[in-house]
């Protein structure tokens, strides 16, 4: 109702809707949500996501979460933010707090190279993330009930060859306001990936330290379609260490429909706890 009052406002012309799902041995994951623009330097969109825990010690209900992306071109850099609210969730454990998250991320993405002639592009984007959570923290072999907070900041930079080419680095860094040390985990809610795309589907709630990613991908303009090639190398205060190997594919359906499906293989170092993630994602603009 919100995004359809915004519209009309806004006698908005196009409506991307957009619908993903992801498939793991660990979780089943969907999103879906839509974006509006708010005259043509602006957009204000609502997305909502479901995950199922399948694990051992994972949630026994679903986890819910809502979004509201706002993304706005300023000509000399484009801002956007990504509020999000995390739902209160039943334990079912006797003594653990029902945990629930909230916060924001934002990214400041600016043109350094915008050469039409030769098609030379090439944007460095910076990315900072607060969330503020309620569970329960492991430390010093107790636990307490109680808020902790968290914060992210990321590099990263694009690079385009010829239209045809992109390649996309990026590194995240993840610090703790109230203190990392002696921390043993903390059973919370809040995904990680909400913070900045590592080049993975999965759903990361365990602590960490820092993630280097790194991502490949050949376009055909002309067929509207691209392959892409994703990697990533990140390390936790609660968890092994990982690596995460993603292969996708971009595609037009329609003319005003779009398709990408992945697969994701994760690992951690010891290659423990390996698993396959299958991701596939609809946008269609009307």
């Amino acid at each position: 109702m919100t995004l359809l009052l915004t519209a009309l406002g806004a006698q908005a012309s196009v409506v991307d809707a957009t619908a993903s799902y992801v498939y793991s041995s660990h979780f089943n994951q969907a999103r879906a949500g839509a974006s509006v623009p708010i005259g043509t330097t602006a957009s204000v969109g609502l997305e909502a996501k479901y995950v199922e825990d399948k694990f051992d010690g994972g949630f026994h209900d679903p986890v819910y979460s809502v979004y509201m992306p706002i993304w706005v071109d300023l000509e000399i850099a484009k801002v956007s933010l990504l509020p999000f609210y995390y739902f209160k969730n039943h334990t079912h454990q006797d003594g653990l707090q029902d945990p629930f998250a909230f916060g924001v991320a934002g990214q400041l993405v600016m043109d350094l190279v915008n050469d039409e002639v030769q098609e030379l592009y090439t944007q460095a984007y910076i990315g900072v993330g607060y969330a503020r959570q309620k569970g329960t923290l492991f430390k010093d072999n107790d636990f307490k009930n109680r808020y902790y907070d968290e914060t992210a900041f990321t590099l990263g930079l694009r690079q385009n060859f010829y239209g045809a080419y992109v390649f996309h680095f990026a590194g995240t860094i993840y610090q703790y306001p109230d203190g990392i040390s002696r921390v043993e985990s903390f059973r919370g809610i809040f995904d990680q990936n909400d913070f900045a795309f590592t080049q993975s589907y999965d759903v990361s709630r365990e602590l960490g330290k820092y993630a280097l990613s790194a991502r490949f991908s050949r376009v055909w303009a002309e067929h509207r379609s691209s392959l892409y090639f994703g990697y990533h190398y990140a390390e936790f205060y609660t968890a092994d260490p990982q690596h995460s190997i993603l292969v996708g594919n971009t595609f037009y359906l329609a003319k005003q429909v779009n398709m990408d499906a992945a697969y994701n293989h994760i690992l951690t170092v010891h290659n423990e706890n390996r698993r396959d993630l299958f991701y596939v994602r609809l946008n269609v603009a009307f």
